[in-house]
């Protein structure tokens, strides 16, 4: 049954709206004031249900009360009626309600007087939070329709805000994660914010102290046959053919697949090779590590390495590993092609 609050408490209290970017929202919603109205827009989902989730612990400190009072609509399916509807009815045994609107991009475009009419004076007892699963320009009607102060951008995590994401989410569960364990959770899982989170979880069991090492990651992350591709690229990188015929031999002994061999160091070489012409052109590393989705300190060192090799060499050698995918597909040997392979690349690289 719906009723009154009786007193504000503190997680729910409004302080004057102001522009702010994600991190100072987060900010402000774990000292406990979450506005009363507000837009979050980005492409990374697991960053806007992370929004979600500090408002939701930040109103609610008893699940119970949390199911009694929010309400989730998508974006896609839900009249903005029904809506604002469920922002104006009061909560039940609790200071606050929150009403969350995922999908906020998909609202017709016909909402916009509605939403602003309400946001001009929202209800003191609800939060309403919008969740756009996508970047929204300027001059898209929704930010347009919402005071700018309610309207939070959530840039996509590259460099050392993903390492900071990272240890965050570790001191959260209690846990300091060195920071060069941060970079190879990154340098071995790519940008991607889920996968991240997962193997962050099992380096935190895994681990058995307070303190996540390297050690640590090496141990669980993408189990020993990643580790072994990543140990074969890295050895192509520093030319050690001894020791990346070594992992190729490993590899195919544990039944990976020559192609996926082969798609890796053809990655890896054209990856190279982009960052080289791309250096070459003027771009400066955080915007080719934007274009690549690929930490700062990764491209950083692939730049290096393409500076550093003859004019030529690294388009050569991309041509070598299409040569070779041709053969493999064609019924060519896969241990002698890639065997092949590796040498010329370690003579290139």
């Amino acid at each position: 049954t719906s009723g009154a609050p009786s007193s504000t408490s503190p997680s729910t209290a409004s302080s004057p709206l102001r522009r702010m970017d994600y991190r100072g929202f987060l900010s402000e919603v774990e000292r406990g004031n979450v506005p009363p109205v507000a837009l979050l827009h980005g492409d990374e989902p697991r960053l806007l249900d992370d929004a979600l989730a500090k408002v939701s612990r930040a109103l609610f400190s008893d699940p119970s009360l949390l199911a009694l009072n929010r309400e989730v609509f998508d974006g896609g399916e839900a009249a903005v009626d029904e809506i604002i509807r469920s922002a104006l009815t009061l909560p039940s045994l609790a200071p606050a309600r929150l009403v969350v609107v995922k999908s906020a991009q998909a609202l017709p475009a016909n909402a916009a007087g509605a939403l602003r009419e309400y946001a001009r004076d929202p209800s003191p007892y609800a939060r309403l939070v919008l969740l756009a699963g996508e970047s929204l320009d300027a001059g898209h009607w929704l930010p347009k329709a919402l005071p700018p102060a309610s309207v939070i951008g959530v840039p996509r995590l590259t460099g050392r805000g993903l390492l900071a994401w990272l240890q965050t989410r570790a001191r959260e569960e209690g846990y300091e994660l060195a920071e060069g364990a941060a970079q190879l959770l990154v340098r071995w899982v790519g940008e991607d914010l889920t996968a991240l989170s997962g193997e962050l979880e099992k380096a935190l069991l895994f681990a058995g102290s307070r303190s996540i090492t390297e050690e640590h990651v090496q141990g669980v992350v993408g189990e020993h046959r990643v580790l072994r591709t990543f140990e074969l690229t890295d050895a192509v990188e520093r030319r050690e053919i001894g020791r990346a015929l070594a992992l190729l031999e490993s590899l195919l002994a544990s039944g990976e697949e020559p192609l996926a061999i082969l798609g890796t160091l053809t990655r890896q070489v054209r990856t190279t090779w982009q960052v080289g012409e791309w250096r070459r052109q003027g771009k400066p590393v955080e915007a080719i590590a934007a274009l690549l989705r690929r930490p700062s300190f990764t491209v950083q060192a692939l730049s290096a390495r393409a500076a550093a090799l003859p004019a030529g060499d690294l388009s050569r050698a991309l041509r070598r590993c299409w040569e070779v995918e041709g053969k493999l597909k064609s019924g060519g040997r896969p241990r002698a092609e890639l065997t092949v392979l590796l040498a010329d690349l370690c003579r290139a690289g």
